[in-house]
């Protein structure tokens, strides 16, 4: 992809995590995303692992037929991508490729551990800023990340 096109899908990203977050979050609305993202999912004949955390503390995991424990480990990777940067694992990702880096050679930061590739979304409240994370594991990094978005974006114009 060029350089102007990864420039567009950052800006892109970018409004994403603006918009959607939340003014309060509850252990009921992490069931509520959760399940929704399982529909969705189900819906178009994909196998993820689905798993909403916050502050530390898993709110969601289900992990559906079709998908290993390498679903589980990648969450834990893209996540802690979340939590060290509060972005996307889809921006970080999109970003180090832009500047023709890796997490590794940028930040001296382990693969093993951390994971830019996307489907963890930042988990993010209105004056708190990020609280958690909303991840899924399965698809195509891009395709990760939209299903997320996706969902989250229903979820909030319907609240």
């Amino acid at each position: 992809m060029s350089l102007p096109n990864l420039d567009k899908q950052l800006a892109e990203i970018v409004q994403q995590e603006e918009q959607l977050q939340f003014s309060r979050f509850t252990n009921e609305m992490a069931l509520e995303i959760g399940m929704l993202l399982y529909a969705e999912a189900k819906k178009s004949g994909s196998a993820v692992t689905i798993d909403i955390s916050r502050n530390g503390q898993c709110l969601f995991h289900y992990e559906m037929e079709g998908t290993s424990k390498d679903n589980a480990e990648w969450i834990r990777r893209k996540n802690n991508v979340v939590n060290r940067f509060y972005r996307s694992s889809y921006y970080v990702g999109t970003r180090l490729r832009s500047q023709g880096t890796t997490m590794e050679e940028k930040y001296a930061i382990s693969t093993v551990e951390f994971a830019a590739h996307g489907g963890a979304f930042p988990l993010r409240m209105k004056g708190a800023g990020v609280i958690g994370t909303i991840t899924v594991s399965g698809l195509p990094q891009k395709e990760d990340h939209d299903l997320v978005v996706r969902v989250l974006r229903d979820y909030l114009q319907a609240h």
